[in-house]
């Protein structure tokens, strides 16, 4: 796997991984009353939907190959979370990083140790 597209599944992966420690050991209430919080997760959403973006970009047998991720909706996600922040529900937040973002990280750590047969 080449620098560049270990690098972007690096990015994405560390950006879950930090969406999920900012909201560990927190419950759905202490998340709503947390606007700092609300807004590191938000962030760390941008970066997982830029991280995609990239990989559309640069790398698009690797989004194709691998439809197990919800690429498409880690975009549709950055959109909302980039261009309707004052609107975002954060209930739909908050159960993205308790039930997908887990889910998507093992995926991102699967798809980095990944190797083409031949490979």
């Amino acid at each position: 796997m080449n620098d560049r597209l270990q690098l972007y599944l690096e990015q994405m992966e560390k950006a879950a991984r930090e969406a999920c420690e900012f909201t560990h050991g927190r419950d759905y209430e202490a998340f709503i009353n947390d606007t700092r919080t609300q807004k590191a997760v938000g962030m760390t959403l941008i970066i997982l939907g830029e991280g995609v973006t990239r990989l559309e970009r640069d790398y698009p047998a690797v989004v194709r190959d691998h439809p197990e991720i919800e690429w498409q909706q880690i975009i549709g996600m950055r959109d909302r979370a980039a261009r309707g922040y004052l609107t975002l529900d954060m209930n739909i937040i908050w159960e993205t990083v308790q039930s997908s973002i887990p889910d998507l990280l093992d995926r991102l750590q699967t798809l980095r140790h990944w190797r083409r047969q031949g490979e």
